[in-house]
């Protein structure tokens, strides 16, 4: 499972802070194995929190280059999967349009 914490996150927040958030402003298990990622004001770093069962992992992205499309308008930890990747590569998670199916057309 992966969840983003919509809306912004203080960057300052280590392990102990992120997982405070998730408990008790989000609500959730931060020991379930899930990834939960948070992104600044600034949105070119964003900081996960991963529990392996025996200790929690922070990792840490700054982008060199451009921004995070983060979703700003929750305030809330929204389940993701395949979206990820879109994140990653700066790319909305919500699209605003979407590609409609093809009608079938004769060839020729």
């Amino acid at each position: 499972e992966i969840y983003i914490a919509c809306g912004y996150t203080d960057m300052r927040k280590s392990i102990d802070g992120l997982t405070t958030l998730v408990q008790q402003h989000f609500r959730m298990d931060p020991f379930k194995p899930a990834l939960f990622i948070f992104c600044g004001r600034r949105c070119d770093r964003i900081k996960a929190l991963l529990w392996e069962g025996d200790g929690f992992i922070l990792l840490y992205k700054r982008l060199e280059n451009g921004r995070f499309q983060w979703p700003r308008s929750e305030d809330e930890l929204k389940p993701i999967s395949w979206q990820f990747r879109w994140l990653m590569e700066g790319l909305k998670i919500e699209q605003k349009k979407l590609i409609k199916p093809a009608q079938k057309a004769s060839i020729c």
